[in-house]
Protein backbone atom coordinates (compact mmCIF):
# COMPACT_ATOMS: atom_id res chain seq x y z
CA UNK A 1 0.00 0.00 0.00
CA UNK A 2 1.25 2.96 -1.34
CA UNK A 3 1.92 5.99 2.18
CA UNK A 4 -1.11 8.38 0.73
CA UNK A 5 -3.66 5.14 0.92
CA UNK A 6 -2.43 4.33 4.25
CA UNK A 7 -2.49 8.03 5.49
CA UNK A 8 -6.03 8.94 3.68
CA UNK A 9 -7.49 5.53 6.07
CA UNK A 10 -6.19 6.90 9.19
CA UNK A 11 -6.65 10.63 8.48
CA UNK A 12 -10.67 9.16 8.35
CA UNK A 13 -10.51 7.36 10.79
CA UNK A 14 -8.46 9.36 13.52
CA UNK A 15 -9.08 13.35 12.06
CA UNK A 16 -12.29 13.27 10.31
CA UNK A 17 -12.84 17.22 10.37
CA UNK A 18 -9.52 18.23 8.82
CA UNK A 19 -9.31 19.94 5.33
CA UNK A 20 -7.56 17.24 3.39
CA UNK A 21 -6.74 16.99 -0.29
CA UNK A 22 -5.23 14.95 -3.14
CA UNK A 23 -3.26 16.13 -5.85
CA UNK A 24 -3.52 19.31 -4.57
CA UNK A 25 -2.15 21.77 -7.06
CA UNK A 26 0.59 23.95 -5.65
CA UNK A 27 0.24 26.95 -7.68
CA UNK A 28 -2.28 28.08 -5.83
CA UNK A 29 -0.57 28.18 -2.48
CA UNK A 30 2.92 29.58 -3.28
CA UNK A 31 3.92 33.51 -4.14
CA UNK A 32 5.49 32.36 -7.18
CA UNK A 33 2.21 31.25 -8.76
CA UNK A 34 3.75 28.01 -10.15
CA UNK A 35 3.71 24.39 -9.81
CA UNK A 36 2.85 20.83 -10.16
CA UNK A 37 0.51 19.28 -7.70
CA UNK A 38 0.96 17.83 -3.91
CA UNK A 39 0.41 14.28 -3.47
CA UNK A 40 -1.73 15.35 -0.41
CA UNK A 41 -2.18 18.46 1.30
CA UNK A 42 -3.33 19.73 4.72
CA UNK A 43 -4.84 21.97 6.53
CA UNK A 44 -4.79 21.54 9.96
CA UNK A 45 -6.31 24.30 12.28
CA UNK A 46 -4.52 24.07 15.85
CA UNK A 47 -1.26 23.22 16.98
CA UNK A 48 -2.70 20.04 18.46
CA UNK A 49 -4.68 19.07 15.21
CA UNK A 50 -0.69 19.56 13.55
CA UNK A 51 0.44 17.23 16.07
CA UNK A 52 -1.38 14.33 15.61
CA UNK A 53 -1.01 15.14 11.52
CA UNK A 54 2.50 14.76 11.80
CA UNK A 55 2.43 11.55 14.03
CA UNK A 56 0.41 10.17 11.65
CA UNK A 57 2.00 11.17 8.62
CA UNK A 58 5.71 9.61 10.17
CA UNK A 59 3.45 6.50 10.87
CA UNK A 60 2.40 6.26 7.51
CA UNK A 61 5.97 6.86 6.23
CA UNK A 62 5.10 10.32 4.37
CA UNK A 63 7.84 13.02 3.19
CA UNK A 64 6.36 16.30 4.96
CA UNK A 65 6.65 19.71 3.98
CA UNK A 66 5.33 22.14 6.20
CA UNK A 67 4.39 25.43 4.71
CA UNK A 68 3.66 29.28 5.74
CA UNK A 69 1.90 31.63 3.10
CA UNK A 70 4.61 29.98 0.40
CA UNK A 71 6.18 33.37 -0.44
CA UNK A 72 9.69 31.96 -0.10
CA UNK A 73 9.50 28.03 -2.04
CA UNK A 74 8.92 27.10 -5.69
CA UNK A 75 7.98 23.80 -6.58
CA UNK A 76 8.62 21.94 -9.86
CA UNK A 77 6.21 21.85 -12.26
CA UNK A 78 6.00 17.58 -11.79
CA UNK A 79 4.67 17.93 -8.65
CA UNK A 80 5.84 16.40 -5.30
CA UNK A 81 5.11 12.82 -3.62
CA UNK A 82 4.71 14.44 -0.57
CA UNK A 83 2.06 15.55 2.10
CA UNK A 84 2.16 19.48 2.18
CA UNK A 85 1.29 20.58 5.82
CA UNK A 86 -0.33 24.67 4.87
CA UNK A 87 -0.06 26.57 8.58
CA UNK A 88 -2.34 29.23 7.19
CA UNK A 89 -5.45 28.38 9.21
CA UNK A 90 -3.49 28.74 12.83
CA UNK A 91 -4.11 32.27 13.16
CA UNK A 92 -4.66 32.76 16.60
CA UNK A 93 -3.08 35.97 18.01
CA UNK A 94 -3.25 37.78 21.50
CA UNK A 95 -1.27 40.34 23.72
CA UNK A 96 0.76 38.99 26.79
CA UNK A 97 1.83 40.98 29.64
CA UNK A 98 4.91 43.02 29.30
CA UNK A 99 4.38 44.21 25.67
CA UNK A 100 4.91 40.99 24.62
CA UNK A 101 2.58 39.33 21.81
CA UNK A 102 1.93 36.07 21.02
CA UNK A 103 0.92 34.78 17.50
CA UNK A 104 0.69 31.69 16.12
CA UNK A 105 2.86 29.90 13.10
CA UNK A 106 0.21 30.51 10.06
CA UNK A 107 -0.21 34.60 10.31
CA UNK A 108 1.10 37.16 8.02
CA UNK A 109 3.68 39.37 9.56
CA UNK A 110 1.34 42.03 8.02
CA UNK A 111 -1.24 41.52 9.89
CA UNK A 112 0.72 40.91 13.41
CA UNK A 113 2.50 44.03 12.19
CA UNK A 114 -0.56 46.15 12.26
CA UNK A 115 -2.15 44.55 15.07
CA UNK A 116 0.75 45.46 17.00
CA UNK A 117 0.54 48.94 16.08
CA UNK A 118 -3.04 48.95 16.79
CA UNK A 119 -2.57 48.39 20.52
CA UNK A 120 0.27 50.61 20.36
CA UNK A 121 3.24 48.22 20.45
CA UNK A 122 6.39 49.27 18.77
CA UNK A 123 9.09 46.71 17.10
CA UNK A 124 7.44 45.46 14.47
CA UNK A 125 7.26 48.30 11.68
CA UNK A 126 9.65 46.49 9.52
CA UNK A 127 7.93 44.11 9.42
CA UNK A 128 4.93 45.37 8.07
CA UNK A 129 6.02 44.57 3.99
CA UNK A 130 7.66 41.48 4.24
CA UNK A 131 5.12 38.67 2.62
CA UNK A 132 5.50 35.69 4.90
CA UNK A 133 4.21 34.01 7.98
CA UNK A 134 5.29 33.83 11.38
CA UNK A 135 6.51 30.34 10.87
CA UNK A 136 8.64 31.21 8.25
CA UNK A 137 9.65 34.30 9.47
CA UNK A 138 11.24 32.89 12.71
CA UNK A 139 12.62 29.88 10.74
CA UNK A 140 14.55 31.94 8.55
CA UNK A 141 15.33 35.42 10.45
CA UNK A 142 13.34 37.32 7.89
CA UNK A 143 14.60 40.66 8.14
CA UNK A 144 13.98 44.52 6.20
CA UNK A 145 15.20 47.57 6.50
CA UNK A 146 17.46 47.73 9.06
CA UNK A 147 15.09 44.88 11.48
CA UNK A 148 14.90 41.71 11.94
CA UNK A 149 13.26 39.11 13.90
CA UNK A 150 16.10 38.07 16.16
CA UNK A 151 15.59 41.49 17.32
CA UNK A 152 11.77 41.63 18.35
CA UNK A 153 11.35 37.92 19.65
CA UNK A 154 11.32 36.21 22.66
CA UNK A 155 10.83 32.71 21.70
CA UNK A 156 9.09 30.43 19.96
CA UNK A 157 7.01 27.20 20.23
CA UNK A 158 8.68 24.16 18.50
CA UNK A 159 7.14 21.11 17.61
CA UNK A 160 9.89 18.33 17.21
CA UNK A 161 10.17 14.72 17.70
CA UNK A 162 6.69 14.60 18.99
CA UNK A 163 6.60 17.28 21.57
CA UNK A 164 6.13 21.24 21.95
CA UNK A 165 9.19 23.05 23.56
CA UNK A 166 9.39 26.63 24.15
CA UNK A 167 12.44 28.03 22.63
CA UNK A 168 14.40 31.13 23.68
CA UNK A 169 15.86 33.25 20.67
CA UNK A 170 19.13 32.52 21.95
CA UNK A 171 18.21 28.87 21.78
CA UNK A 172 16.62 29.40 18.15
CA UNK A 173 20.32 30.52 17.17
CA UNK A 174 19.09 32.91 14.45
CA UNK A 175 21.76 34.75 11.95
CA UNK A 176 21.16 35.78 8.70
CA UNK A 177 18.98 33.51 6.76
CA UNK A 178 19.65 30.49 9.18
CA UNK A 179 18.35 29.43 12.42
CA UNK A 180 18.20 26.21 14.89
CA UNK A 181 15.50 25.18 12.32
CA UNK A 182 16.81 25.39 9.11
CA UNK A 183 19.30 23.24 10.58
CA UNK A 184 16.63 20.71 11.71
CA UNK A 185 13.99 20.49 9.68
CA UNK A 186 11.86 18.28 11.73
CA UNK A 187 11.24 21.03 14.01
CA UNK A 188 8.22 23.19 13.33
CA UNK A 189 7.11 26.48 14.43
CA UNK A 190 3.81 26.28 16.26
CA UNK A 191 3.56 30.05 17.36
CA UNK A 192 5.96 32.88 18.39
CA UNK A 193 6.62 35.37 21.31
CA UNK A 194 7.57 39.00 20.54
CA UNK A 195 8.80 41.46 22.99
CA UNK A 196 7.44 44.84 21.72
CA UNK A 197 7.92 48.30 23.54
CA UNK A 198 5.21 50.50 24.00
CA UNK A 199 4.88 53.16 21.29
CA UNK A 200 2.75 56.37 19.59
CA UNK A 201 0.03 54.41 17.38
CA UNK A 202 -0.04 56.95 14.88
CA UNK A 203 3.90 57.47 14.97
CA UNK A 204 4.08 53.33 14.52
CA UNK A 205 1.90 53.94 11.26
CA UNK A 206 3.48 56.64 9.50
CA UNK A 207 6.93 54.34 10.21
CA UNK A 208 5.04 51.38 8.45
CA UNK A 209 3.42 53.49 5.70
CA UNK A 210 7.08 55.28 4.57
CA UNK A 211 8.53 51.60 4.65
CA UNK A 212 6.04 50.42 2.40
CA UNK A 213 5.97 53.32 0.22
CA UNK A 214 9.99 52.45 -0.12
CA UNK A 215 9.04 48.63 -0.98
CA UNK A 216 6.75 49.69 -3.56
CA UNK A 217 9.11 52.09 -5.56
CA UNK A 218 12.02 49.36 -5.20
CA UNK A 219 10.43 46.31 -5.58
CA UNK A 220 8.29 44.42 -8.82
CA UNK A 221 5.57 43.86 -6.23
CA UNK A 222 2.80 43.91 -9.36
CA UNK A 223 4.36 40.61 -10.68
CA UNK A 224 4.34 37.15 -8.38
CA UNK A 225 7.84 36.42 -7.24
CA UNK A 226 9.36 35.06 -4.32
CA UNK A 227 10.84 38.17 -2.95
CA UNK A 228 14.37 38.47 -2.77
CA UNK A 229 15.71 34.88 -5.16
CA UNK A 230 19.29 34.80 -4.25
CA UNK A 231 20.79 35.38 -0.62
CA UNK A 232 22.81 38.40 -0.23
CA UNK A 233 26.73 36.81 -0.24
CA UNK A 234 29.30 38.11 2.28
CA UNK A 235 30.86 41.88 1.22
CA UNK A 236 28.27 42.08 -1.88
CA UNK A 237 24.48 42.42 -2.76
CA UNK A 238 22.85 40.14 -4.93
CA UNK A 239 20.84 42.59 -7.34
CA UNK A 240 24.11 45.11 -7.51
CA UNK A 241 26.00 41.77 -9.11
CA UNK A 242 23.29 40.73 -10.73
CA UNK A 243 22.58 44.37 -12.34
CA UNK A 244 26.28 44.67 -12.69
CA UNK A 245 26.33 41.64 -15.00
CA UNK A 246 23.63 42.99 -17.31
CA UNK A 247 20.93 40.62 -16.49
CA UNK A 248 18.12 43.01 -15.54
CA UNK A 249 15.55 41.71 -18.55
CA UNK A 250 17.05 38.61 -19.04
CA UNK A 251 14.29 36.24 -19.64
CA UNK A 252 13.59 32.63 -20.08
CA UNK A 253 9.57 32.01 -20.99
CA UNK A 254 7.61 33.53 -18.80
CA UNK A 255 10.31 34.12 -16.14
CA UNK A 256 12.23 37.48 -15.66
CA UNK A 257 14.83 39.09 -14.13
CA UNK A 258 12.79 42.07 -13.14
CA UNK A 259 13.89 45.32 -14.79
CA UNK A 260 12.67 47.14 -11.26
CA UNK A 261 15.22 45.42 -9.13
CA UNK A 262 17.56 42.73 -10.28
CA UNK A 263 17.29 40.73 -7.29
CA UNK A 264 13.96 39.47 -8.24
CA UNK A 265 13.02 36.95 -10.29
CA UNK A 266 9.87 37.19 -11.40
CA UNK A 267 6.72 35.32 -13.18
CA UNK A 268 5.85 38.13 -15.56
CA UNK A 269 2.93 35.88 -16.95
CA UNK A 270 2.12 32.10 -17.78
CA UNK A 271 6.32 31.16 -16.46
CA UNK A 272 6.40 27.21 -15.40
CA UNK A 273 8.68 26.10 -12.78
CA UNK A 274 11.44 25.51 -15.19
CA UNK A 275 11.35 28.92 -16.35
CA UNK A 276 12.00 30.20 -13.28
CA UNK A 277 14.74 27.51 -12.39
CA UNK A 278 16.43 27.80 -15.76
CA UNK A 279 16.80 31.44 -15.14
CA UNK A 280 18.11 31.15 -12.12
CA UNK A 281 20.42 28.95 -12.98
CA UNK A 282 21.40 31.02 -15.94
CA UNK A 283 21.93 33.68 -13.45
CA UNK A 284 24.11 31.88 -11.04
CA UNK A 285 26.83 31.33 -14.03
CA UNK A 286 26.45 34.77 -15.36
CA UNK A 287 27.30 36.45 -12.25
CA UNK A 288 29.83 33.79 -11.50
CA UNK A 289 31.78 35.14 -14.91
CA UNK A 290 31.10 38.23 -14.57
CA UNK A 291 32.31 38.39 -10.79
CA UNK A 292 33.43 35.75 -9.18
CA UNK A 293 30.57 35.38 -6.86
CA UNK A 294 28.61 31.99 -6.63
CA UNK A 295 25.00 32.94 -5.84
CA UNK A 296 23.39 30.70 -3.19
CA UNK A 297 19.23 30.45 -3.64
CA UNK A 298 17.01 32.15 -0.74
CA UNK A 299 13.95 30.41 -2.59
CA UNK A 300 13.64 26.92 -0.99
CA UNK A 301 13.39 24.46 -3.85
CA UNK A 302 11.47 21.35 -3.74
CA UNK A 303 11.47 18.42 -6.17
Amino acid sequence: MAWYQDLDKQIKKQLPGLDYRAEEPMAGHISFRVGGPAKRMAFPRSGEELTALLALAEACRARTIVLGNGTNVLFTDEGIDALVISTGKMCDMALREGNHLYAEAGLSLARVAVFAQQNGLDGLAFAHGIPGSVGGAVCMNAGAYGGEMKDVLAGAWVLENGETRYMTVEALSLSYRRSYLTDHPEAVVMGALFALRQGDKAAIRREMDELMAKRKASQPLEYPSAGSTFKRPQGYFAGALIQEAGLKGLAVGGAQVSEKHAGFVINRGGASAADILTLMEQVQQAVYRSSGVMLEPEVRIYR
